[in-house]
């Protein structure tokens, strides 16, 4: 297994470091939301309330907006 190393010059540059290491936390947040929006396509609830004709279709191009974003930054929630 290779190693990757993260060097960082000074402490002005904590936002930085932040940022690198919390991208995984980015990603899982990214997913969750695209899970909770794939329930409502895929099974009409949301918290329990049958959602609408107009909610299910906003669902789904939420996560398609998603998708073309992360795409856009050559990132995929499923690998």
């Amino acid at each position: 297994m290779g190693k990757v190393i993260l060097e960082f010059d000074s402490v002005e540059e904590q936002t930085e470091i932040k940022e690198a290491l919390d991208g995984y936390k980015w990603k899982l947040s990214m997913w969750n939301l695209d899970q909770e929006l794939r329930t409502i396509v895929k099974h009409g609830y949301y918290k329990d309330q049958i959602a609408s004709e107009d909610e299910i279709n906003l669902a789904e191009d939420i996560r398609e907006l998603i998708r073309e974003i992360i795409n856009s930054y050559n990132l995929n929630l499923n690998e």
